[in-house]
Formats: structure tokens, C-alpha cells, sequence
């Protein structure tokens, strides 16, 4: 179908690119006939992980809340591969913490709230309104498209669990944002969409104990196992494919809904 756009020749920015979802959609694009910029810390091992994937693949040492380091990431796009035509948002961090600690008497402290929202949401936002900057100069296909931008949120920002409140937050206001933001580019052609991923081997479950795991697994209906990053990777290009999916938040979860 003439709608469908090819993967082949596109050029994608991914945050969080070094590891765990960025990662594999870096390799999943590349592996397709796109270019990546990989956008991570400058303590990532992005530089590697972009050599490992030859000359389809750069590394741009960046931090999402940056202005200056996201202006460089997108200007590198531009220069190495010409253009850009997708940004996918997997840079994120995450707190567990309650609420209020009645044993000791402690609040959860502000300043890691304010520090998980300013990366996730702030940092997500400031992507987003510098790379259609730079995607708005694309000429646009039949179908008027000129880009596509793919956020991630989380389960939690439905079924947030206990000690979640500064992540769920966080990821209930990248839902949040997702359909006033596809509603303000729809003019210039720019897609966006959000994925809401459930329990993912990545490394931010990857350091639990075993037993921990293999609880979690139970807890997924089907398939009764942690998502594979190569899952997210696939639904990441799927949509980047279908010009039809916009302003929508598709949950990724093999059903779960989690508990408290």
C-alpha cells in the first residue's frame, strides 16, 4: 500500500539509546536500512554500542534536560545523516519511595520527585520541540507526513504500584501530553505516539533478585514472561511505518494489570 512508509533511508534520534529499549530499537533501525543517533549520558557506553553498528549509527553524548546538548544531538543528525525523520523517547529514570515513611517519620524528599519528573517529563518535552524543529524541514510525502515522534511511558501511569508516585507521574504526564502535542504538529505532518510498556527485561529489572523476577513473570497473563526489548523495538517501527496511528498511547504489557 502506498500509505506504508519504509523503515529504509529514514534517520531516527533515540534517548536512552546505549541500553535496555533505546538500545534495541537503535539495532532494530539500523538492522532495517535506517540511520540512529544514539543520545545518552556521556557515561553510557554509546560509543561503543554506535561502533558496533557501523556507519548507519552515531552517539551523541547528551542529557535529555540539556537545551545546549539536545541542540547538538539533533544538529548531528542533520550533518551526519541529513535530515531526521523520527525521535523515540526511552530516556528515563525511576524512584521507589512512599509516599510518607510512618516508621521514620520522614517525607519522600521533594527533590527526588521534582528529579524524576524534570528528567521523564521536562526532559521528554525537550526532545520532542527541538527535533520537529528540525523535522519540520522535511519535504513532506503524498500523504503530507514529515515526521514521527514515539514517547515511553509505563503501566504505571494507569496501575501505578506502591512507592510509585514520582514515576507514575511522570509517565501519566508523557499520556498526558501525548494528544495535545499530536494535535498542535498535525498541521506540519508530524505524528506523535506513545508506548506504555509493562515489565521489561531491561536493566532497570535486571538488577532484582531472582525470585523477585520470576514473581513478576507470574503476574503477566500472556505470555507469562518479561517483555523482550526486541518487542518494543518492533512496535517502535511498526508505528513509525503506519502514518494512520497518531495521538494514541498503546499499552505493550501481555495484559498485565498491576497490583498495589
Amino acid at each position: 500500500m502506498a500509505h506504508i512508509r519504509s523503515l529504509k533511508g529514514m534517520v531516527g534520534l533515540v534517548t536512552g539509546g546505549a541500553s535496555g529499549l533505546g538500545r534495541a530499537t537503535v539495532e532494530r533501525l539500523v538492522q532495517n536500512g535506517a540511520s540512529a543517533v544514539i543520545v545518552d549520558l556521556p557515561s553510557s557506553n554509546g560509543q561503543e554500542v554506535a561502533g558496533s553498528l557501523g556507519n548507519r549509527c552515531a552517539f551523541a553524548p547528551a542529557d535529555v534536560t540539556s537545551e545546549a546538548d539536545m541542540l547538538l544531538a539533533v544538529s548531528l543528525a542533520r550533518e551526519k545523516f541529513g535530515k531526521l525523520d523520527l525521535a523515540v523517547n526511552c530516556a528515563g529514570i525511576a524512584v521507589a519511595i512512599k509516599t510518607y515513611n510512618f516508621n521514620k517519620n520522614t517525607p519522600h524528599s521533594l527533590e527526588d520527585f521534582q528529579h524524576v519528573i524534570n528528567v521523564n517529563i521536562a526532559g521528554t518535552f525537550n526532545v520532542i520541540r527541538l527535533a520537529v524543529g528540525e523535522m519540520g524541514k522535511n519535504e513532506p510525502d503524498a500523504d503530507g507526513h514529515r515526521g514521527c515522534i514515539i514517547n515511553t511511558a509505563s503501566v504505571a501511569a494507569f496501575d501505578g504500584q506502591v512507592g510509585q508516585a514520582a514515576y507514575s507521574a511522570s509517565k501519566g504526564g508523557i499520556v498526558g501530553m501525548t494528544l495535545p502535542i499530536a494535535r498542535d504538529l498535525a498541521p506540519m505532518g508530524i505524528r506523535v505516539v506513545t508506548i506504555a510498556p509493562g515489565l521489561f527485561a531491561t536493566p532497570l529489572l535486571a538488577g532484582l533478585p531472582e525470585k523477585v523476577r520470576s514473581f513478576l513473570c507470574r503476574q503477566v497473563p500472556f505470555p507469562s514472561r518479561l517483555g523482550d526489548p526486541a518487542e518494543f523495538a518492533h512496535l517502535v517501527t511498526s508505528v513509525a511505518e503506519n502514518p494512520m496511528i497518531n495521538g494514541e498511547v498503546i499499552r505493550l504489557d501481555g495484559a498485565i494489570r498491576m497490583q498495589p
